[in-house]
């Protein structure tokens, strides 16, 4: 009887400490930033999650564990809304929406915070191998997102299929973590907007230019 009931309390105590570590993740994530990687410390975690240092180095070997964790978390929360905007674009004009929707979202936070994805890149990428490695994986999935959506608009304006589009995807990417980094600095959606607007602009050209609808 006594090894039943332990055996049946061990998932709630699963359940339990995965509730406590996406506390711990949640918290560090939304000081990160606020703060950047290194003005986050495992005080501060421990502060904002209501959480031990004990408990903190249960979960996580080390803070550059936490970090790590916190780019998981981050980079899934912005590709999990890519994706869901993304994947709705047949046209030309659903994809000037998806520019319209990311301009506005900064555009209400005067580009505070900037891509919580590039963000953690700049300060990551030459401090942790793996961190890179991840959020290097987690652009060429933007990418892949982004891919998906101009296959789409070459399904709609008829464009070939063995017409390539993945330098497209790359190019749409990198102008809008151009234009997020400018906007940041100048807290002003101008050089997104511009950014995001000459990166289509080449879209609807080249697409044209093999469509057969135009």
């Amino acid at each position: 009887m006594t090894r039943c009931l332990k055996s049946a309390a061990r998932p709630a105590a699963t359940s339990r400490g995965a509730a406590t570590r996406s506390r711990i993740v949640k918290a560090a994530a939304q000081l990160v930033a606020k703060h950047g990687v290194t003005g986050t410390t495992l005080d501060d975690v421990m502060a904002a999650s209501g959480t031990s240092k004990s408990q903190i180095y249960h979960y996580f070997k080390d803070r550059d564990a936490l970090m790590e964790a916190v780019v998981g978390a981050q980079s899934s929360a912005v590709l999990s809304f890519q994706e869901g905007c993304l994947s709705k674009v047949r046209t030309i004009a659903d994809l000037r929406a998806w520019r319209d929707k990311i301009v506005e979202i900064h555009r209400l936070r005067r580009g505070a915070g900037g891509c919580p994805i590039g963000s953690l890149a700049s300060e990551l990428a030459d401090r942790s191998e793996t961190s890179r490695h991840a959020l290097a994986q987690s652009f060429v999935q933007w990418e892949a997102h982004v891919a998906a959506a101009l296959e789409a608009i070459k399904r709609d304006r008829g464009v070939p299929q063995e017409i390539d589009v993945s330098a497209l995807a790359v190019a749409i990417v990198a102008a809008l973590q151009g234009g997020l980094l400018m906007t940041q600095t100048a807290r002003t959606t101008r050089p997104l907007e511009a950014a995001l607007d000459m990166a289509l602009e080449q879209v609807s050209q080249f697409l044209t230019h093999f469509g057969s609808t135009g």
